[in-house]
């Protein structure tokens, strides 16, 4: 796969608040876009970040320790990860969902399982 391509980057926490039926709400995107056959998602865990809240939470202190960011990403062909969206709403998440056109110059093929 080369050429462009669209990345889905969603920014949630780590938080008891940002789950699906108990489990992270990470976890269920990465499950969701699985099922829907996109290419690859990664979940990328932050050491440090704020929000809405504007309440910084950090790996520093064990105090803060919780609400932690994280981000899902997801590239793929545009029109199947615009497609893929209306999945992401059924969860109701209050994070941050952004589209990013990139380019591809170098990958796996789908499906070589590289």
């Amino acid at each position: 796969m080369t050429g462009t391509a669209l990345r889905l980057t969603v920014y949630v926490s780590d938080s008891d608040s940002d789950t699906w039926h108990g489990k992270p709400l990470s976890t269920e995107i990465v499950h969701r876009a699985h099922a829907a056959g996109l290419a690859g998602a990664s979940v990328f865990h932050g050491i440090e970040g704020y929000g809405a809240s504007h309440r910084v939470h950090t790996t520093r202190v064990l105090a803060l320790s919780e609400d932690l960011p994280v981000a899902v990403v997801v590239i793929d062909a545009p029109e199947r990860v615009r497609a893929f969206l209306p999945r992401l709403e059924e969860l109701g998440t209050e994070g941050l969902i952004t589209l990013d056109e990139v380019e591809i110059v170098s990958g796996p093929e789908r499906g070589t399982g590289q």
